[in-house]
């Protein structure tokens, strides 16, 4: 391909993995290799503590499973319009960054694959978007944008525009229609569940300009890696302790017995929180709670995980069981790491009742979404599936309830928004 064929790119920044296309000149949208072979790479990002390299996407994954010494950063997009974005985090021994810093890098290395794909410069950029970076909160949600499209700048784009994430879908799913057909798009990723209803069909294609086919907007913070934080809180952190009663204290025999202390389990089990729980004041707090655990064997596990630092570790462990189970129905989960012979067993009704609350959340926006557009649920006529966690058949079954007359159909989980933002990315910086 040459440079002259692609000034413009799109990137789909995901919470768990990203995508990069690019228009062909020729009407065809075709997707970047960004690591190897591979047309989506994880979002995540390994500081070496023994030579202050980065690796990105799988192989940052691999050098933290391999034990090296340094810092996996992941979830980075779920921290945009937070107080986090201008602290610093300590990634070696005595060396820190700015988390705006690792957004930066990472976008730095999607525009490489890029430019080393086509052979030039690119500087201008489509990038998606979530309905909501943050839910409730225009300002922090309208911060996240600039951020991102901050970061986009530094590494070197000069042209930066936003499209949502599933009017993208929408415009990939347009390609495949021959009808007019009022679509409800439903993206659930890693970060955000978004949905749209989009007016799309053979006549709509033509148009650059589509505000009119855009019904309504809806979304929620919650998806894939908030499955993987409940699944981790339900099946794993028990066998560390939560929820589990603390040391009885003398002449309080008449009371219930109390719990110890949660923020640390959901800390743990929170992707971007975990390296929290590791600074050496939460190592002091934590080594003093020995005291209150009536099972000391419980604190001993919990220390292993912390002095070892191994959240990382078993929040993988968590998101493998969510999809084992959702294939199976079982999952066994291997926690040796932690303590030889110690497993916990997750099935299926325990996922269920672990993922109800962010089920019902998410179900909840797709019906917003249709009262948004001031339509009834018969007036979809297709409901489309897109995004990592659309893999979870319960959470699709339970969204397809709300329009039971749709057609249902699923594009590729992991390139539709891409090749959408990609078709976005061609009518826009040619209009």
């Amino acid at each position: 391909m040459s440079v002259h064929s692609a000034p413009c790119c799109a990137i789909d920044f995901g919470t768990s993995n990203s995508a990069v296309a690019i228009p062909d000149g020729a009407g065809s949208i075709e997707l970047v290799p960004v690591e190897g072979s591979a047309l989506a790479m994880p979002t995540a990002v390994f500081y070496s503590a023994e030579d202050g390299s980065r690796l990105f996407g799988r192989a940052a994954v691999q050098a933290y499973v391999d034990g090296y010494e340094g810092r996996l950063m992941r979830s980075i997009k779920s921290i945009l319009g937070s107080d986090l974005m201008d602290r610093t985090t300590e990634v070696g021994l005595g060396v820190s960054v700015k988390y705006i810093d690792v957004v930066i890098a990472y976008v730095r290395e999607l525009k490489h694959q890029a430019e080393q794909h086509v052979g030039g410069k690119i500087a201008q950029v489509v990038i998606g978007r979530p309905v909501f970076f943050v839910d409730g909160d225009n300002a922090r949600d309208k911060l996240a944008q600039q951020t991102l499209a901050s970061a986009a700048q530094a590494v070197g784009f000069s042209d930066v525009t936003f499209q949502y994430e599933p009017i993208a879908a929408a415009l990939d799913f347009e390609q495949t229609i021959d009808k007019e057909t009022l679509v409800l798009v439903a993206d659930i990723g890693g970060g955000t569940s978004d949905f749209s209803v989009v007016r799309v069909g053979p006549l709509q294609r033509a148009k650059t300009d589509r505000a009119s086919d855009i019904l309504a907007n809806h979304g929620v913070h919650v998806a894939g890696t908030d499955f993987d934080r409940e699944v981790n809180v339900a099946a794993i952190m028990p066998k560390l302790g939560l929820g589990s009663a603390t040391r009885a204290k003398s002449g309080n025999a008449t009371s219930g017995p109390s719990r110890v202390p949660s923020a640390t389990y959901f800390d743990l089990a929170t992707w971007h929180l975990i390296n929290t729980v590791y600074t050496p004041n939460r190592l002091i707090e934590l080594r003093q709670m020995v005291s209150m655990f009536a099972d000391s064997a419980l604190h001993r596990r919990l220390m292993t995980v912390v002095e070892k630092r191994l959240g990382h570790e078993l929040a993988a462990k968590a998101e493998a069981a969510k999809i084992h189970v959702a294939q199976t129905g079982i999952a066994e989960i291997d926690l040796a790491a932690v303590e030889e012979n110690l497993s916990a067993h997750f099935d299926a009704d325990q996922q269920r009742a672990a993922l109800a609350a962010e089920m019902t959340k998410i179900v909840a926006a797709a019906s917003e979404t249709l009262r948004l557009a001031g339509l009834r649920p018969e007036a979809i006529g297709a409901l489309y599936f897109t995004g990592g966690s659309t893999g979870f058949g319960a959470l699709t079954d339970a969204i397809a309830a709300v329009v039971p007359a749709a057609s249902r159909v699923t594009g590729d989980r992991f390139s539709s928004v891409v090749s959408g933002l990609g078709i976005h990315a061609s009518r826009h910086f040619a209009a």
